[in-house]
């Protein structure tokens, strides 16, 4: 059993001692030498020239001396140590930075998503990015919302639509909690992605477009509501309220899904009338 709290700097240590001794000089090129190895795998002057950082770092990072590497050593130790996905985010963890992403984000669904968000039917469900654009959806998901077909797909943002589209705006019975909560959002988003011209370009259109959101902007509220419920007046079927989850794939955080549930008997018979029938 493992007790108290855990070292990150011992556990770098161990971590980067093991990949490199699990690493084959020959799978990197890396040209023999004379004489035996004493230890397996690559030796740290080898990882240090590959990662283009000093031998006496490397060993000091790996006898629990830090200090933990920036995020740019970070990077160049992932490389160095031929380090999967799932490994770079670990190291990345330990050394306390930020994982860095590609510049732009999924504009595409994740094909295993996309088929997970099909069928959760007929709970209503959809696939998002980190900005919010809708990648996939299910009919009952355009059914309590809006038809997203008909949109073109630069405007099929959920944060977008449900801060600036009319239909959306007086949908909503609470609209001061869905400013709040798109606000949050967007704010989160942007301080991960300050890269993200879109994402700014979004940004700047809310507050643009409603005073509210402008409002709210100016207001350092960051609190995420990764479930909650949400309460709709609906143009066919009246009154919904959902209990609403996102999920966030641990494969792919960049990709959320979230999903709607009724709340009451009521608003479960209204979601089965918004399927396929």
């Amino acid at each position: 059993m493992i007790t108290g709290t855990v070292d990150a700097t011992r556990e770098l240590a161990v971590f980067l001692r093991s990949r490199r001794e699990s690493l084959d000089p020959r799978d990197l090129g890396l040209p023999l030498r004379r004489g035996a190895r004493r230890t397996p795998g690559l030796r740290r002057e080898e990882v240090a020239e590959l990662a283009g950082i000093s031998t006496d770092y490397v060993m000091r990072l790996e006898q629990a001396r830090g200090p933990r590497p920036s995020a740019d050593v970070a990077e160049a130790l992932a490389a160095a140590l031929r380090l999967a996905p799932d490994e770079r985010a670990y190291l990345f963890g330990l050394a306390g930075r930020r994982p860095r992403t590609a510049d732009e984000p999924a504009t595409v669904a994740a094909p295993p998503l996309a088929q997970l968000v099909a069928d959760l039917s007929p709970r209503p469900a959809m696939l998002l990015n980190h900005r919010y654009d809708i990648l996939a959806w299910n009919l009952e998901m355009a059914g309590l919302m809006l038809d997203f077909d008909t949109l073109p797909p630069l405007q099929r943002n959920a944060i977008r639509l449900c801060l600036l589209d009319p239909r959306m705006r007086e949908s909503h019975l609470d609209r001061e909690a869905v400013v709040r909560d798109g606000v949050a959002h967007l704010r989160t988003a942007w301080a991960a992605h300050p890269d993200d011209q879109t994402l700014d370009d979004l940004i700047a259109e809310c507050i643009a477009g409603d005073e509210d959101v402008a409002r709210w902007w100016s207001e350092p509220a960051v609190t995420l509501t990764g479930r909650g419920r949400k309460v709709v007046r609906h143009p066919d079927h009246g009154v919904i309220a959902t209990d609403f989850e996102v999920l966030v794939p641990l494969g792919d955080p960049d990709q959320v899904v979230v999903v709607h549930r009724g709340a009451d008997d009521g608003s479960r018979a209204a979601l089965n009338r918004l399927g396929p029938g």
